[in-house]
C-alpha cells in the first residue's frame, strides 16, 4: 500500500479554497501512485475555528466538503478531518472527526477522544469525546485512525487523560496507525513531537503515518513536520513550514532503519515561523502592505527585516519619527537599514506635534515636572502618525514591542503598543539580539551599531532601558521562569536571584496585564505566549 501525506496550509472558513487545495493534492497523490491520501485535523474548515463551530451553517458547509471529497474517492481512499454533528441527545453537539472515504462512501468515522483544554486549546468547549474505539479495513490492511492529541497520552509520568485510544483499538489487531493532526509550532515542540510519535510506534510495534497542518492562523503557527515512522522508531520527517504531498510505501516504512530528520535549531525555526506568520496574516486577510515605525533600535529593525522577507520590500513602508531626544546615530542607523532592505521610508519629525500637546496641556499641568507623561505623549504622537498613514494608504501597522517589554509594561498604550499584529511580541529581548545576529550571519543587514548600542526608548535626555529595568540577561531569565515555567517567587528566589528584584519584576508582570489585554495578537513561537495561551485576571491580587 502507498500512503500519501498531504501537509497543507488551510484557511479557516474558506471552504472552497480548502477543497481546491485538497482536490489538487488528491490528483498529485494519484500521479505518485498513492492508494490512500491523508489530510489534517479539521482540514475542511481549518484549525482552530473556535466559535464558528457554533454556527449551524458552518458545520453544514464542512459536511458538504466531505461529501464533495467523497466523489473523488473512487481511485484513491481519502482520510480527512472535519467537524461532525453528534447524533446523540446527550453531550456536546459536535465531534472532532476523521472520515475515511472510499468509492464515494464514508466507510469509517473516527472521533477524537482526548480533547485538549490548556494553553491555546479549548476543544472541550465544542466537542464530545469518543466513547467507542474501532479500526477500519482498507486494501486488506486494518488501520487505527486517531486525531492529534489522541497520540499524546503515553510516556508521561503524570498522564493528563484517563484513556489511551490506541490501547482500546489494539485488541482488533491493527496493521498500521494513522494520525491526522493540527499541532502548533513552538521552538521546542518539533523535537517533542518526534519523540512522542516515535514512542507510539515503539509501544505498539506498528508503522505510524502522521500528517500535520502547516501555515498560520492569526497568532497560531503550524510548522508541518509530518512523518512516517517504522515499528522500530525510525522517522522519515517532511520539511517544516511548507506545503508538500509525499507518498510513502508501507513496506518500505516498515523496513526503514534510518532517520531522516529536519533541523531543530531554535533560531532558524523561529525565523521561518515569523516569516510564515506575517505572510499568512496578510495573505489570508487580503492585506498587501505593512507600515511600521523605524527608530534605529533593534526591535523595529528586526521587525522590518522579517516583514520585508515575508511581504517583499516593495510592500513595507517605514517611518522615522525623530524627536528632540533622538540621537543622530539612531536616525542614521534607521536610514541605513531601510536602504539595506530597499524599503520606502519617510522622515516625519514629531517636535511640532509634541509641542502642540504640551502647550495644550500646560494650563492643566502648570509647573509640574517632566515625567513619564511627556514620554508617553511622544510615543502617542508617533502612534497617531503611523495610524494616520495606515488609514490613508491602507497599510497595516506592525507592532514592534518585544516580550520583555510587554511583560513588565515598558510600553505606551495607544502609542508604541499599537498595531494590527505583534511580530516579535513572543521574543524576549535577549532572543531579539540572538535572532538579529542570526540574520546577520552572512552579511550585515541590520547595522552593527543597532545591535551593539545600549537599548533606549529615547524619550528623555540620555535615557537607557537599564534606567528603569534590570539588565535583560537577568530580567529575561526571571521572566522565563515565571511565564514559561510557571514558577512562583519563592522558587525563583531559591535559584539565587535577589528577593526584592524578583518580587518587583513579578509584580510588574501582574499589574500590567491590563496593557497586554489591549494589544494586538502576538505571533506565537514559544510554549507560553501572551494572548489566548496565557489567560490571567486583570485585577488579580497575587504578588501585589
Amino acid at each position: 500500500m502507498r500512503i500519501a501525506l498531504a501537509q497543507l496550509n488551510y484557511h479557516i472558513g474558506n471552504f472552497e479554497g480548502n477543497l481546491y487545495k485538497m482536490l489538487q493534492a488528491v490528483e498529485e497523490a494519484k500521479r505518485q501512485g498513492a492508494d490512500l491520501i491523508c489530510f489534517g485535523e479539521l482540514a475542511t474548515c481549518g484549525y482552530p475555528p473556535r466559535d464558528f463551530l457554533e454556527f449551524r451553517d458552518f458545520i453544514r458547509r464542512a459536511e458538504e466538503i466531505v461529501d464533495e471529497l467523497a466523489k473523488h474517492s473512487y481511485d484513491i481512499g481519502i482520510i480527512v478531518g472535519s467537524p461532525a454533528v453528534n447524533p446523540k441527545a446527550e453531550g456536546k453537539d459536535l465531534h472532532n472527526s476523521g472520515f475515511v472515504l472510499v468509492d464515494g462512501q464514508r466507510i469509517h468515522q473516527a472521533k477524537k477522544t482526548l480533547l485538549p483544554t490548556y494553553d491555546i486549546f479549548d476543544e472541550d468547549r465544542y466537542f464530545e469525546p469518543a466513547h467507542e474505539f474501532h479500526t477500519f479495513t482498507f486494501k486488506s490492511k486494518r488501520i487505527a485512525l486517531t486525531i492529534c492529541e489522541d497520540m499524546w497520552n503515553i510516556g508521561n509520568e503524570n498522564p493528563l487523560y484517563t484513556v489511551c485510544p490506541m490501547d482500546e483499538m489494539m485488541p482488533e489487531g491493527p496493521d498500521l496507525m494513522i494520525n491526522i493532526s493540527a499541532s502548533p509550532f513552538d521552538y521546542t515542540h518539533s523535537q517533542e513531537r518526534v519523540d512522542i510519535i516515535r514512542q507510539n510506534a515503539l509501544r505498539y510495534k506498528l508503522p505510524l503515518f502522521y500528517v500535520n497542518n502547516v501555515g498560520a492562523q492569526t497568532e497560531i503557527i503550524f510548522d508541518g513536520g509530518s512523518m512516517a515512522i517504522s515499528p522500530t522508531g525510525h522517522v522519515l520527517e517532511l520539511p517544516y513550514f511548507q506545503e508538500i504531498v509525499r507518498v510513502f510505501d508501507l513496506e518500505e516504512v516498515q523496513q526503514n532503519t534510518e532517520d531522516q530528520l529536519q533541523t531543530k535549531d531554535k533560531l532558524p525555526l523561529i525565523y521561518q515561523a515569523l516569516i510564515l506568520g506575517i505572510g499568512d496574516y496578510f495573505g489570508k486577510l487580503g492585506f498587501k502592505k505593512a507600515i511600521l515605525g523605524l527608530s534605529g533600535g533593534i526591535d523595529s529593525a528586526l521587525t522590518a527585516v522579517l516583514a520585508a522577507q515575508a511581504l517583499g520590500p516593495q510592500n513595507v513602508r517605514v517611518v522615522l519619527m525623530p524627536s528632540e531626544f533622538s540621537s543622530q546615530h539612531s536616525i542614521d542607523d534607521a536610514i541605513a537599514l531601510a536602504k539595506n532592505l530597499g524599503l520606502i521610508y519617510d522622515v516625519v519629525p514629531i517636535q511640532h506635534s509634541y509641542k502642540g500637546f504640551t502647550e495644550t496641556l500646560k494650563p492643566i499641568f502648570g509647573d509640574l515636572p517632566f515625567d513619564v507623561t511627556e514620554e508617553n505623549i511622544q510615543a502617542r504622537c508617533r502612534g497617531i502618525i503611523l495610524m494616520a498613514m495606515s488609514n490613508k494608504f491602507g497599510h497595516i501597522l506592525l507592532n514592534t514591542s518585544n516580550k520583555s517589554e510587554a511583560a513588565v509594561g515598558y510600553g505606551t498604550l495607544y502609542g508604541d503598543m499599537a498595531g494590527g499584529l505583534s511580530v516579535i511580541g513572543d521574543l524576549y529581548k535577549t532572543e531579539v539580539y540572538a535572532l538579529s545576529n542570526y540574520i546577520n550571519r552572512d552579511e550585515e543587514i541590520i547595522p552593527l551599531n543597532t545591535i551593539s548600542k545600549p537599548p533606549s526608548a529615547e524619550l528623555r535626555p540620555n535615557q537607557k532601558d537599564s534606567d528603569s529595568l534590570p539588565d535583560y540577561d537577568i530580567l529575561d531569565v526571571i521572566l522565563f521562569q515565571y511565564i514559561e515555567k510557571e514558577l512562583g517567587p519563592r522558587e525563583i528566589i531559591a535559584m539565587g536571584y535577589e528577593e526584592e528584584l524578583v518580587r518587583r519584576i513579578l509584580r510588574l508582570v501582574n499589574i500590567n496585564e491590563f496593557k497586554r489585554f489591549q494589544t494586538p495578537p502576538v505571533l506565537r513561537v514559544s510554549s507560553k505566549a501572551f494572548g489566548m495561551g496565557r489567560r490571567m485576571p486583570i485585577v488579580g491580587k497575587y504578588l501585589n
